[in-house]
C-alpha cells in the first residue's frame, strides 16, 4: 500500500481501518476543544496578561497542526473523490463547507504576515477562530448523525418556520392596529411591533414592550397559546427524526472481515 493511501486512511470517514486514525481523530478533535477554552480565557485581562506567551505557543502550534492538516487534506483528496480529476477533487474539497471551515480557522492568523491590516480588523477576524468548533463535525458520529437528520426534515422545517414566519408579521401588523392610537411611542411601528411579536411568539416575554388596551391584551394571550405550540413544532420533528436516524444506525453493522455494512 503507497504512503499516500496510509495517510489517506488516517484522515477518510471510516474509522478503526488503520492504526492510528482514531488517535488522529481525537487528537484533533482535542486541539479544537482547547482552542475554544482559550478563546474563553483570553477574555479574561488578568488571565490573559498573566498567560499571554503561552496563549500565543499554543495558539502558533495549534495553527502548525490545522494547516498541516488542510493541506494533507488538499493532497488526498484525490483519492477522497476518485471519480474527479486530481485538480477537480482538490478544487472540490477547497470550495466544499468543511474546506472553507478548515482555511477560515486558520487564515486570520496568517493575513497580519502579509498584508498590512488595522490591529481592530485581525481582533474580529480572530473570531474566526471559531469556526473551529464547526470542525468537530468530521470527527463526530453523533454530529454526523445530527446533519443528517436537519438535512433529511429540511423541508419539514423551513414550513414550519414560514408558518411562524407568517403569525409574526399578521400578530405585529395587528397589534400596531390596536396598540399605536394607545402607545404611540411604544408601538411606533410595525418594526417595533414585530419586536413585541417575536417576544409574545417564543414565551420569552421581555416586559419592554406590552399591550395596555382590552383587545391588545387579548390578542397577546392568543399569540403567546399559539407560541408554546408552533415554536416546539421544529423541536418535535428533529426529534422524533432523531430517533428514527438512530434506530436506523443500530440495525446496520459492519462486516469484521470484509468491512462491508450490513443492514439487520
Amino acid at each position: 500500500m503507497s504512503f499516500k493511501k496510509n495517510v489517506f486512511l488516517l484522515f477518510d470517514e471510516e474509522k478503526g481501518n488503520k492504526k492510528g486514525d482514531v488517535f488522529v481523530e481525537y487528537f484533533i478533535s482535542t486541539l479544537i476543544l482547547l482552542n475554544i477554552v482559550c478563546i474563553f480565557l483570553e477574555s479574561y485581562k488578568s488571565i490573559k496578561a498573566e498567560y499571554k506567551d503561552l496563549f500565543y505557543t499554543f495558539e502558533a502550534f495549534s495553527i502548525a497542526i490545522f494547516s498541516i492538516e488542510y493541506l494533507i487534506r488538499i493532497w488526498i483528496a484525490d483519492l477522497n473523490f476518485p471519480k474527479l480529476s486530481p485538480t477537480k477533487a482538490r478544487l472540490k474539497y477547497i470550495f466544499s463547507f468543511l474546506g472553507l471551515i478548515d482555511l477560515a480557522s486558520i487564515l486570520p492568523f496568517y493575513l497580519p504576515y502579509f498584508f498590512k491590516i488595522d490591529l481592530r480588523v485581525v481582533r474580529i477576524l480572530r473570531l474566526l477562530r471559531l469556526l473551529r468548533l464547526l470542525k468537530l463535525n468530521r470527527h463526530s458520529k453523533s454530529l454526523k448523525v445530527i446533519g443528517k437528520v436537519l438535512k433529511n426534515t429540511k423541508s419539514d422545517i423551513l414550513v414550519t418556520i414560514f408558518m411562524v414566519f407568517i403569525l409574526l408579521i399578521l400578530a405585529s401588523t395587528l397589534m400596531y392596529s390596536i396598540e399605536n392610537d394607545a402607545q404611540p411611542e411604544a408601538f411606533e411601528n410595525i418594526g417595533q411591533a414585530l419586536w413585541w411579536a417575536i417576544a409574545t411568539l417564543t414565551t420569552v416575554g421581555y416586559g419592554d414592550i406590552y399591550p395596555i388596551t382590552g383587545l391588545g391584551k387579548f390578542l397577546s394571550g392568543i399569540i403567546a397559546l399559539l407560541g408554546i405550540g408552533i415554536v416546539a413544532l421544529p423541536t418535535g420533528i428533529i426529534s422524533s427524526a432523531y430517533i428514527e436516524e438512530v434506530q436506523k444506525q443500530k440495525k446496520t453493522c459492519t462486516c469484521p472481515n470484509c468491512g462491508t455494512k450490513i443492514i439487520d
